[in-house]
């Protein structure tokens, strides 16, 4: 695939709630302009997914060390140059604080915004992820919605999820 010129940044952070579209979305756009995509999911914890996966939400304690890879992982592909997609729940304002701090220049965030009851839908016909579908509501319990991030709603296809998203970041 052709590679797009270097932009002004090389972090893109596409962040939402689970079922939101993030890694099929985050998958589609590195596919598109020829970037790493890497998921934030790959970086739990056996510990953590087991939780998930049964349905108990994850402490602030259980996030840090995943926190911890995911900005060691930032600091590479930025010290590598490497123009990264990357799918992260990044719930929090402390989370994404955390994981750009020192590189917000380098760093251009992606909201998948929807509405519960449609995640909901997406969540109860997928079998293919670790997390149990009741934590959604945790999950919007502790979404802090960014106000510095370009704010997509997801109510369309992932192609034009994808073609939004291009058109506002310039890729």
């Amino acid at each position: 695939m052709n590679r797009k010129p270097l932009s002004s940044f090389l972090i893109i952070l596409v962040m939402g709630v689970s079922g939101s579209g993030k890694t099929t979305v985050g998958r589609l756009l590195a596919e598109q302009i020829g970037w790493h995509f890497a998921d934030a999911d790959d970086f739990h914890s056996a510990d953590n997914r087991d939780k998930l996966a049964r349905g108990i939400p994850l402490t602030d304690e259980d996030r840090r060390p995943w926190l911890d890879d995911l900005r060691s992982a930032i600091a590479s592909w930025v010290a590598q140059g490497r123009p990264t997609v990357l799918a992260c729940s990044a719930l929090k304002t402390a989370y994404r604080s955390y994981l750009v701090r020192g590189w917000e220049h380098l760093v251009r965030s992606v909201y998948l915004k929807g509405s519960a009851d449609l995640i909901a839908r997406r969540l109860a016909g997928r079998t293919d992820h670790f997390m149990h579908q009741d934590l959604l509501a945790s999950q919007f319990g502790t979404l802090e919605e960014p106000g510095d991030a370009l704010t997509v709603a997801i109510d369309e296809s992932p192609d034009r999820i994808v073609a939004s998203i291009r058109s506002h970041l310039g890729l």
